[in-house]
């Protein structure tokens, strides 16, 4: 039997809109003995059923599984698993020639809360975002494993920096196989996936689409990525035929992964060059010789929480005033947010204020957002997190 958490009285609206989270402010009663990571039932105040879910401590006390009250087992694991591989075979991600690296299971967009599913050739990178996602990890992935069909030989789990606790429970490891072939394709491109030490799950596979888009506009100008991590905007600015391409990180790995990924791709081209240094002081320190037409600004989430909101906004307003200052008439400007807190209307208004302290005509050509594999819940606008503008600089 599941444990029970019972709402308070008139607490229950955003759950019979089919939102996926209980807060803890609108819990009456946690029944006694609920350990963290467990599945529960929540019902109303009146005792009627409404979801189940994983129950943890914190500001989102449950991530709501199912509005059905069915077992919480490997059937229902593998019911949602392959509906989510069915969207992805859908989106012609799955067995493409030229292109083996996609997102199997985006959290609440895939009615999987607090799970992160990202495919890299024939290996897969878990990552649980709630303790019950932890404790579910071996069935999920056993799951994983037979549904694939031999796609997947490794599943690799990754959830160090992403659980509220530390357990006894090894946080990062292969919980099937063991390859060292950390080498992936992404539309027809090569790059290294440092799934063992890496940001998110080794790569920013939310950026495919963005970073083809701009293989579109490279053509001839003067690339300059900032927060490039392992140069994916990099080394598509090189195939669509970039003059120069200028990669810039404050992290030594990320720098060292970058020129990894651009010899994988461009061996011993001489128009690449990567800098390790931090992004403010670098558009600071640009000479008249290093002019760019083409900049990216992609930097990591300047907002994890809506108390950090006014300076992330600052920041964006800040970082975007410099590139603008910096960009050569003419130039093309992809510029990103990835903080879930920061609205589009948010970013929008930092980046118009950002052109106006640096006193520039600027149009915008296109709106960005994540790709297809990262859907959303129409039930839960807040999985909306990626924005980005593509921009004419006069």
């Amino acid at each position: 039997m599941y444990k029970e958490v019972r709402l308070r009285k008139g607490k229950n609206e955003s759950l019979r809109r089919f939102h996926p989270w209980v807060f803890s402010g609108a819990i009456l009663s946690v029944e006694e003995g609920t350990a963290e990571g467990e599945v529960v039932r929540v019902v109303d105040f009146s005792g009627d059923f409404i979801a189940m879910g994983h129950y943890q401590q914190g500001s989102i006390a449950v991530r709501v599984l199912t509005f059905s009250e069915v077992a919480i087992d490997r059937a229902f694991y593998a019911s949602r698993l392959s509906s989510a591989l069915q969207v992805r075979r859908t989106l012609a991600l799955v067995d493409h020639p030229q292109n083996n690296t996609y997102r199997l299971v985006h959290g609440e967009g895939d009615h999987l809360p607090g799970l992160i599913i990202d495919v890299y050739g024939d290996t897969a990178v878990m990552q649980a975002h709630s303790i019950g996602m932890h404790l579910s990890r071996k069935m999920i992935a056993d799951t994983l494993a037979e549904m694939m069909d031999g796609r997947i030989r490794n599943i690799y789990y990754k959830s160090e920096t992403t659980l509220p606790f530390m357990t006894d429970d090894d946080m990062n490891g292969f919980l099937l196989g063991g390859s060292s072939n950390n080498v992936a394709m992404e539309n027809g491109l090569r790059f290294r996936v440092d799934w063992l030490k890496g940001q998110k799950t080794g790569f920013f596979v939310d950026q495919r689409e963005n970073r083809q888009l701009l293989e579109r506009y490279a053509k001839g100008r003067r690339v300059l990525n900032m927060f490039c991590y392992t140069g994916g905007f990099s080394f598509y600015a090189m195939r669509g035929g970039a003059e120069i391409v200028h990669s810039v990180d404050s992290s030594g790995k990320a720098i060292e992964l970058t020129r990894q990924n651009v010899e994988l791709n461009f061996p011993g081209d001489s128009r690449h060059e990567a800098f390790c240094e931090d992004a403010f002081k670098f558009l600071d320190g640009i000479a008249h010789d290093k002019s760019y037409d083409l900049i990216i600004l992609d930097p990591p989430a300047f907002a994890k929480h809506r108390g950090a909101l006014h300076n992330a906004l600052k920041g964006y307003t800040r970082l975007n005033q410099k590139a603008f200052e910096r960009i050569e008439a003419g130039g093309i400007l992809f510029t990103f947010s990835c903080s879930q807190v920061v609205t589009k209307d948010h970013f929008r208004n930092a980046v118009f204020t950002a052109a106006a302290l640096a006193r520039r005509k600027v149009r915008i050509l296109q709106q960005l957002h994540q790709p297809s594999d990262h859907p959303i819940n129409i039930y839960h606008p807040e999985g909306e997190y990626l924005k980005g503008l593509v921009l004419y600089v006069e």
